[in-house]
């Protein structure tokens, strides 16, 4: 190769040099940094009527309204996480005294806006059909949840 030749190839590789990692810093700006999902231990469930003031409800299942019963279930949340999970879904099996489900084709329960680091209290409201006898059986509750908010 002549001389004129060997510094055309030296430009040509700094310049698709110069290309990848101009490239490769602007893909790591513009993308924005994964929220990954944090796992909460529920435990200690339990459950309550609503208070009056917040337990009138019906369930509308089909647009038909049914009468209800509100329930508060509550429990401690363990966050293991270090970091405050917010947005975080509640998951759960919910049962009647026969065994039947009381939350048909469906495991989410609700949410909880915040979890802080370590133990804290949690409450849920839900409404279960007037005709389903109690006592209720709460089964395989868990919460998932990030440390930023995902939703708008």
């Amino acid at each position: 190769m002549t001389m004129s030749a060997n510094r055309f190839v030296q430009y040509l590789c700094r310049g698709i040099l110069g290309v990848l990692l101009s490239l490769l810093c602007w893909s790591s700006i513009a993308t924005p940094p994964a929220i990954a999902t944090i796992q909460v231990r529920l435990f200690d469930l339990d459950y309550h009527e609503c208070p009056p003031e917040i337990g009138a409800g019906s369930v509308t299942p089909g647009g038909t309204t049914l009468k209800a019963n509100c329930y508060l279930i509550t429990g401690k949340a363990e966050n293991k996480s270090g970091k405050t999970v917010v947005d975080a879904d509640v998951f759960g099996r919910i049962y009647d005294a026969n065994g039947n489900p009381v939350l048909q084709n469906r495991t989410r329960v609700g949410a909880i806006d915040v979890i802080p680091p370590g133990i804290s209290d949690f409450e849920i409201r839900i409404s279960v059909p007037y005709d389903q006898p109690t006592p209720l059986q709460l089964e395989q509750f868990k919460a998932s949840g990030f440390t930023a908010k995902v939703r708008g």
